[in-house]
């Protein structure tokens, strides 16, 4: 199951490396600062931090991520309530009434 934080995931800094799915984004940053010469060979994903990549295949990996619909549909879903608010959008503030005389 891939929503299970107890799965095991290999490090993309050191294939002996089986961590947790709960303890993996602090993984990735402890290892990435243990690893600089592998870290500069790998590209993260635009959708999703935990997927790191070698840089020569990180556009294949991005026409195939899995995260990626989750994205476009967020972008989706923000876009056409926008356009519902602003169809929707009539103001009904009115100015409160001033006793006040700035000239006087």
């Amino acid at each position: 199951d891939v929503l299970d934080p107890e799965r095991l995931i290999q490090c993309p800094y050191n294939k002996h490396h089986r961590i947790r799915a709960c303890r993996f984004p602090y993984h990735l940053v402890k290892c990435r600062k243990s690893y600089p010469e592998v870290a500069k060979e790998l590209a993260t994903c635009p959708f999703n931090a935990r997927h790191l990549v070698p840089r020569a295949d990180l556009s294949d990996h991005i026409t195939k991520c899995n995260d990626k619909g989750f994205i476009e549909q967020d972008i989706v879903n923000q876009s056409s309530g926008f356009q519902r608010e602003q169809m929707n959008a009539v103001s009904t503030w009115q100015a409160p009434p001033c006793d006040e005389d700035w000239e006087t």
